[in-house]
């Protein structure tokens, strides 16, 4: 019985934490440089879950064929080629340094 007490507190918090916001802000317009901040949270969220999930296993941090796989992907996608051919290259080079390896 304690453990659904506790699920259902979380999931009443989760659900206060994120009505906060708009509950708050109601209809008003951000300011510019909070605009700017909430524009740039997508792209740095994603580099943070790229990172973590290139230099990591789950159990400790490390460097393997994926991280010069991601290089080369992220090299290409520098250079203006398309995603698609990014995504092909990373995995290609991923598994040509695990096969030499």
């Amino acid at each position: 019985m304690t453990i659904w007490l506790l699920i259902g507190g979380m999931a009443l918090l989760t659900i206060a934490i994120k009505a906060a916001g708009p509950v708050l802000l109601g209809g008003r317009e951000l300011p510019s440089w909070a605009s700017g901040v909430v524009a740039l949270m997508p792209p740095v969220l994603l580099a943070a879950l790229v990172v973590t999930s290139v230099f990591s296993d789950g159990q400790r941090i490390g460097v393997d064929a994926s991280v010069v796989g991601v290089a080369a992907g992220g090299l290409l996608l520098w250079r203006g080629r398309p995603l698609v051919l990014a995504v092909i290259a990373a995995a290609a080079v991923t598994a040509l340094v695990r096969a030499l390896a």
